[in-house]
């Protein structure tokens, strides 16, 4: 099992900057990608950004001139920056591990079998 909790989550307004962390703990062994989704008002979840331990990095064309996303291996934590927030970044944002990962599946860790997490999500609100 593997737990994730996100926080950093506000109101802001727009042109703000906002830090997501997302922590993870419990039997990370075969957890190599991080990823953040976000689900706008009535819409279905969308992938915002993905991060591997190797390094590898994915953000989604909408907002990749303004999100970064970043990981501390040691703290098994990853984090997305949001710059230059639109009212349209409103939503909750989740913290997701599965296998396979957004950059295939996971290797060289074992038999891990497949696995999906979900943390409960922060709320992001731009106000315009």
């Amino acid at each position: 099992q593997v737990q994730l909790v996100e926080s950093g989550g506000g109101l802001v307004q727009t042109g703000d900057s906002l830090r997501l962390s997302c922590a993870m703990t419990g039997n990370t062994s075969c957890v190599t990608a991080m990823a953040w989704y976000r689900q706008l008002p009535e819409a279905e979840r969308e992938m915002v950004a993905a991060i591997h331990i190797g390094g590898s990095r994915y953000v989604t064309p909408s907002v990749k001139d303004r999100f970064v996303i970043s990981r501390d291996n040691a703290k098994n934590t990853a984090y997305l920056m949001m710059n230059s927030l639109k009212a349209e970044d409103t939503a909750v944002y989740y913290c997701n591990v599965r296998n396979p990962t957004p950059f295939g599946p996971v290797r060289n860790r074992g038999n891990c079998g497949e696995y999906d997490y979900w943390g409960r999500g922060t709320q992001v609100t731009v106000s315009s």
